[in-house]
């Protein structure tokens, strides 16, 4: 009987004893175990030919595998593999060019035959192997350990667990994730096969070889009947799904048995033990594929050719299959977006009974649903997300969708609801026109939350839900704001005590200690030697005048500028006197404490475009200047890479949905007189990304449209690069009647008849005035205007139509009433069609002025163009500052204009659009770490105070229910 003998591994088989074949048989060995599917690490594969039961010779009955049965035969079969292979190899490379997809090998003892024969197939093919050896008794927990961080590595696309069987366990295999599992053993992937679904998973190699075997038989495929004997693991199951796909008729036995194999034209011995088959058993012709386990050595004086580096060649198939489904996973995925239905009620309830009456998708089907990826997501909770900003990497080929700005016209206590028209307009968009798209909203301060105003996730049908977690705490930004920003204080106040109590050569001794004998200089203590001019960096090499620079920042006490900071309205730390107890030794000082969101790392927070453009912005903060009128930054104090660990989380956008399961990135909140009053930049690259190039990204900008709008364009888009399609310019029949002259309003107190009853004369003076002058500042920029009509219950049709009519006619594209307060998206579908159709317009999209433009002409531009002044008025103060910032190097930083939001002018009372003033500007400071300067036009609170009856007296929580109450 002619016998070919192939070496290979097999799952959960013992060793048994090899049956010697006769002298001048021609062996295809198999090399070592190089499949997780065996118990042991030496395994057999033997494929036999059987002779006929007449007295023919086995030479003479032995089957042909293909054309031969002979070595060159079965090395075609791996050269065709491995040409495939490298095939796809070159072609996935030709898209992605830095890809070099890479095997990794967990094995539990040093024997590297098993490395070497999988380096040299992949070194064919082009791909990389690497090897984790671990000890022979390892436990289950470090495998597991070893496979998460290979989970985690993106430089791996395939896994493969060369281990005992015993080590084999059902945790460890499903540890690995299914997309990196290329040996296919994880249940899912065995699931997969079995259902029929490989566009996902992947067929053993093994099995995979024995299918490549089978079909070298002459016999046809379809119809042979296959006998399996033992094998219940996944490899038996996957042999027998490959083998009824292919007609095949499988047969099973538990061990070997005379009757079964004679109506066999194949058996297949997975059973654990010796099982050798006499010829008389079989078949003429019958092939014979043994999976054993002693390892074959050359001593046996037969030829070897070997069937391991066939199922070698697979797993590389499988190595690049896997890597070319990642480059795939990696383009931009289309929306799967699952609407949220509303059915909402009249009259409307609250907005906290609304929010918690409606289910949240989980946050990580709502990232599937919209392209992210799993490792693009930290989950805080079930509803909420932390998104990395890997993202933009991936999608940085996709083209960004339509950005739409909404703003408003000059605010009025009774409120505009700009933030209710983003979540309105966003739900119109996704859910009801089926478009993509992102609301990106501020995160609020809960100053307000617990003071007056309320929370911010909008309100009616128009929220982002849970209301509560978008209100209190969210994701800790706020937190890590208020943390990076009074450790920079405290490192103010101790360097100040420090320098003022120590000699330099103290100082310099412990700034730059002694550790185990040896002196360094910090990375960031390097830094600052070089801005000194400082090319030293051994400590001892130092000359006195270079120490005494080098230590002594020398800050001004009355010029520091930095103020602490906490996320509450106390209206008792506008002024304060630090140092006070004895053991700063005199060293007292008046300073203030301002809100968390007023500090100028939320404004970084929201201008920077990632992590290293983050950490310089921190770096170069200015906190005070020193006696010789110098300015001293973050960088100087030694502490930019702290606020850079703070921070690190607090950069990542947080994702969140709508009361209709559309999406919202939450991200940032400066104050909007200060500061930009926008959200992050980041925030909008990330949606604009995600939403696609038919897409819609929806923003807002704080406070009227002379103020946030003109911000965003001057400063956010200048740091951005982004450009704007549309603005969605929000205004109330009642605001509009104030603007008109009606008479004045208090929060909490009753609303004036004239603003109850319909009074067209006063809408007309509204829109004739205000309304207009907001549609023309936009225009300013060239980007087209949409009114958005925010309707109230008191509004006439009549009223209705008329703020329509009229905004069309001062300029702007459209104007639509909008009901998505009480009807959710369905009720701003309208303004949704009109923002689709002038985001279809070209974009004319300029600066009010270039960065070239001397300070004190962007002033005046802002002044006279946005505002309609005649004129400004510089204090003595003021032009000393702008001849400091111009000697600085300062003198191209854009404007942000620090006056109230309740007038174009500077003085509060005066609605409309007033004219004939001149605007004053009594000083002028700068955020160097932000990128702006901002005049100071009157007196600006950066503390708010909680009045007489605060919103913390309606909210509660039942601590059986854990429910919040009280909210707005």
């Amino acid at each position: 009987m002619r016998l070919s003998t192939l070496r290979h591994a097999c799952r959960n088989l013992p060793t048994p004893s090899v049956h010697q074949p006769r002298t001048g048989v021609r062996v295809f060995g198999l090399a070592k175990s190089s499949l997780p599917l065996g118990p042991s690490s030496n395994s057999q594969l033997l494929l036999r030919a059987a002779s006929s039961v007449s007295g023919t010779t086995s030479a003479e009955k032995a089957p042909k595998l293909g054309k031969q049965t002979d070595g060159p035969g079965y090395e075609n079969t791996i050269r065709e593999n491995v040409q495939r292979t490298k095939e796809e190899m070159v072609a996935l490379q030709r898209g992605h060019p830095a890809l070099k997809p890479t095997l990794a090998i967990i094995q539990a003892d040093e024997d590297d035959r098993l490395l070497e024969l999988n380096k040299k197939m992949a070194g064919k093919i082009g791909l990389n192997v690497t090897q984790i050896c671990l000890p022979r008794e390892c436990t289950e927990d470090e495998i597991i350990e070893e496979v998460l961080k290979l989970n985690e590595d993106p430089r791996v696309h395939g896994v493969y667990l060369h281990l005992p069987p015993a080590s084999l366990t059902s945790r460890v295999l499903n540890t690995l994730r299914p997309e990196k599992d290329v040996d296919g053993v994880s249940d899912l992937n065995v699931g997969r096969l079995v259902r029929g679904d490989m566009n996902q998973g992947f067929i053993p190699p093994l099995a995979n070889a024995v299918m490549e075997l089978l079909a070298r038989h002459d016999t046809p495929m379809e119809g042979r009947t296959v006998l399996v004997v033992g094998g219940e693991g996944p490899l038996g199951v996957a042999l027998q799904c490959l083998m009824q796909r292919r007609g095949m008729v499988v047969l099973h036995s538990r061990r070997s048995s005379e009757v079964l194999q004679k109506q066999a034209n194949a058996v297949v011995l997975l059973a654990a033990g010796h099982m050798d088959v006499p010829p008389t058993w079989l078949r003429p012709g019958t092939a014979v594929i043994h999976c054993g386990s002693a390892l074959m050595t050359e001593d046996h004086g037969m030829e070897m050719s070997g069937v391991g580096p066939l199922t070698a060649a697979l797993r590389m198939q499988n190595v690049v299959q896997s890597s070319s489904r990642w480059a795939q996973g990696q383009q931009y995925r289309p929306w799967t977006l699952r609407s949220l239905k509303l059915q909402p009620l009249s009259p409307v309830p609250s907005d906290i009974e609304i929010s918690r009456a409606q289910t949240p998708k989980p946050v990580d089907q709502l990232a599937q649903e919209i392209g992210l990826l799993q490792e693009e997501t930290e989950a805080y909770g079930r509803t909420k997300a932390k998104v990395r900003l890997s993202l933009l990497d991936r999608l940085r080929e996709q083209p960004d969708g339509k950005y739409v700005l909404v703003a408003g016209i000059t605010p009025t206590p009774l409120g505009e609801g700009k933030s209710t028209v983003v979540i309105g307009l966003v739900q119109a968009l996704s859910a009801h026109l089926k478009l993509n798209s992102f609301a990106c909203l501020r995160q609020p301060s809960q100053g307000p939350t617990f003071g007056v105003k309320g929370g911010a996730a909008g309100g009616g049908y128009a929220q982002v839900i849970p209301m509560e977690e978008f209100n209190l705490h969210l994701t800790g930004d706020i937190h890590a704001i208020t943390a990076a920003n009074n450790l920079v204080a405290a490192a103010i106040d101790a360097r100040m005590l420090h320098e003022a109590t120590q000699k330099d050569k103290a100082l310099y001794s412990r700034l730059v200690p002694s550790v185990n004998g040896v002196r360094r200089f910090s990375p960031i203590q390097i830094a600052r030697l070089r801005r000194l001019g400082i090319s030293e960096i051994d400590p001892s090499a130092l000359m006195p005048q270079e120490v005494s620079s080098f230590v002594r920042l020398d800050l001004d006490p009355a010029k520091v500028t930095w103020q602490r900071v906490v996320d509450t309205n106390d209206r008792f730390l506008r002024k304060i006197t630090v140092g006070q107890a004895s053991t700063e030794k005199g060293h007292v000082r008046e300073t203030q404490f301002d809100i968390a969101v007023a500090s100028e790392i939320m404004a970084i927070l929201a201008l920077a475009d990632g992590l290293g453009d983050m950490k310089t912005r921190l770096g170069r903060m200015v906190v005070g200047s020193s006696r010789s009128g110098q300015p001293v930054t973050a960088e100087d104090l030694g502490v930019s890479g702290a606020l850079a660990v703070l921070m690190k989380d607090a950069i990542k956008p947080t994702l969140m949905q709508t009361l209709e399961g559309s999406p919202v990135f939450v991200h940032a909140g400066p104050f909007a007189n200060i500061a930009h009053g926008n959200s992050s930049v980041l925030a909008d690259k990330l949606a604009l990304k995600l939403v696609g190039e038919d897409g819609f990204v929806v923003t807002e900008a704080g406070f009227g449209a002379d103020i946030g709008m003109e911000k965003f364009f001057n400063i956010k888009c200048r740091a951005s690069g982004l450009r704007p399609n549309v603005v969605v310019l929000v205004a109330t029949v009642r605001a509009l009647k104030m603007h008109g002259g009606g008479p004045n309003v208090s929060a909490g107190s009753p609303l004036p008849r004239e603003y109850i009853d319909e009074n067209l004369s006063l809408v007309v003076k509204g829109c004739s005035s205000n309304l207009r002058k907001q549609i023309q500042i936009a225009h300013l920029f060239g980007v087209p205007v949409v009114v958005a009509l925010n309707v109230f219950k008191t509004d006439t049709q009549a009223e209705i139509d008329l703020v329509c009519q009229m905004a069309k006619e001062s300029g702007a594209s459209d104007a639509v009433p909008c009901h998505h307060w009480a009807r959710g998206g369905r009720g701003s579908v309208e303004l949704a069609q009109a923002v689709k159709q002038a985001g279809s317009q070209p974009s004319h999209f300029q600066f009010l002025y270039s960065q070239e433009t001397p300070i004190v002409e962007k002033i005046r531009m802002i002044a006279q163009k946005v505002y309609g002044a005649d004129d400004i008025e510089l204090s003595p103060e003021a032009q000393a500052k702008i001849d400091y910032y111009n000697q600085q190097g300062y003198g191209k930083l854009p404007i942000c204009m620090a006056k109230t939001h309740l007038s174009l002018s500077h003085l509060p009372e005066k609605k409309g659009t007033p004219t004939g003033f001149t605007l004053p500007i009594r000083d002028i400071r700068a955020s160097i770490g932000a990128g702006f300067i901002y005049p100071l036009v009157g007196t600006m609170s950066t503390m708010p105070g909680l009045p007489t009856r605060p919103c913390f007296y309606d909210i509660d929580l039942d601590p059986v229910t854990e429910e919040i109450t009280g909210l707005f």
